[in-house]
């Protein structure tokens, strides 16, 4: 008899080939198993199955169909009681597989239909056909043929869909997710392709939550897979993808190996996240927060270069004339004993001191305190009124204007289109 490796779990359609569920369960070795069969087929697991099995699995049960020639009586029974069975079991997905040699047509759609989540290979013995070279085997007399499938080698295509779509959604999580499931259930040779996949959708996850050191190893990884699984074919639409992924992979290096304390490269990146959060997840609230926070760093990066002036930790006498008794006066924290410049102050400092940055906020001023105070009232802010998005737009347009930034320079997040 063949012998494969021992499997988590077996659910095996029985009707009255005790023969051939013996040898599955032989074959196949699972830890916990399951017999559907109609009520009669008790007695038979009993009396011509039960006794034979070489190593007995840990757990076993049985759930009884109703009418075997029934599709939907059969369906609601499995449908009912498997989950709640394979959960107890803490059957993972990919653990599980379905035997549906002794199966009725009915019997057989019904349980493909309600295991396919956990499932990752479904067998059956079948007649031999005259010239088949395959496995030959004698049962009882009759020469029959082991055939497997796991219908996740096709059915991961429209898994793959909805992964692509919520990660182009930018819900990378959910992606990631739906990228790891199809991993644990695809076969070895696919599996590779849909760990790049799920570790793709976890990098952009960590970018977008500010874990740029992260996201930077997990695109690194996901890239090599993806580029390897390109020179083999892959999905259409791989290759057009990897040159944005490299890209934004140039992005993070020169964002994480910078060692200033000021770092040039955030400006661009909470430009680009606010942009998302605006246009992509249509959430103007957080994408006011990231674009205060990045006319904040533009003004603390032109603060720390040229002038070396730290806005969290500042020293009064690094100021213009002017603004020193303001900064003793008004900006000491009496915690740590620290000055540290509010955002209008950063850019007044620069005006005192001839920057053109800090000038030019002075003449945008006017334009951008509705935009501020907008900003401040939101729910986010310290008010209690949602935000508009044209407000958001109108700052933004301000904040690109004052910091030089041009759109091309901004890290543009690829969108996976895997048919």
């Amino acid at each position: 008899m063949a012998q494969d490796q021992s499997i988590k779990a077996l659910v095996i359609a029985l009707t009255d080939d005790a023969a051939a569920a013996v040898y599955s369960i032989n074959r196949l070795k699972p830890d916990a198993l399951c017999f559907v069969l109609p009520e009669a087929g008790k007695a038979t697991v009993e009396s011509a199955v039960q006794p034979k099995i070489e190593r007995m699995p840990r757990r076993w049960d049985w759930i009884v169909v109703p009418e075997t020639c029934e599709f939907s009586g059969c369906y609601q029974t499995l449908a009912r009681s498997l989950p709640d069975l394979l959960r107890t079991w803490e059957v993972q997905p990919g653990e599980l597989v379905v035997d549906l040699t002794g199966a009725t047509s009915a019997m057989a759609g019904a349980l493909t239909i309600a295991a396919l989540p956990w499932s990752s290979r479904i067998v059956s013995l079948v007649p031999a056909r005259e010239g088949q070279d395959s496995e030959l085997l004698d049962l009882g007399g009759k020469p029959v043929v082991w055939e497997q499938i796991n219908p996740w080698d096709e059915a991961a295509s429209v898994s793959r869909r909805e992964g692509s779509e919520a990660f182009n959604r930018g819900h990378f999580s959910a992606a990631a997710r739906l990228f790891r499931e199809i991993e644990m259930r695809v076969s070895g040779g696919q599996k590779p392709l849909y760990r790049a996949f799920a570790d793709l959708a976890e990098g952009y996850d960590f970018w977008e939550r500010f874990h740029h050191r992260q996201s930077w190893d997990k695109l690194k990884t996901a890239a090599k897979a993806l580029e390897m699984a390109s020179l083999w074919g892959g999905p259409p639409g791989l290759k057009a993808v990897l040159p944005a992924i490299k890209a934004n992979m140039g992005f993070l290096e020169k964002l994480v190996l910078d060692p200033a304390e000021v770092k040039e490269f955030v400006v661009l990146d909470l430009l680009a996240h606010a942009s998302r959060r605006l246009h992509g997840a249509h959430d103007p609230e957080a994408a006011m927060i990231a674009l205060v926070r990045a006319l904040e760093a533009v003004a603390q990066r032109r603060l720390f270069k040229p002038h070396n002036i730290k806005s969290w930790d500042v020293r009064p006498e690094q100021l213009p004339q002017t603004l020193q008794e303001t900064c003793r006066t008004c900006y000491l924290e009496d915690i740590d004993g620290k000055y540290k410049l509010p955002l209008q102050a950063q850019f007044r400092v620069l005006a005192g001191s001839g920057d053109q940055l800090g000038q030019a906020f002075l003449r945008e001023w006017p334009t951008m305190k509705p935009l501020l105070d907008a900003a401040n009232h939101a729910v986010l802010g310290h008010g209690f009124e949602p935000i508009k998005s044209e407000r958001v737009q109108q700052l933004y347009e301000v904040v690109v204007k004052l910091s030089g930034v041009a759109d091309s320079s901004l890290p543009i997040f690829p969108k996976l289109n895997l048919s």
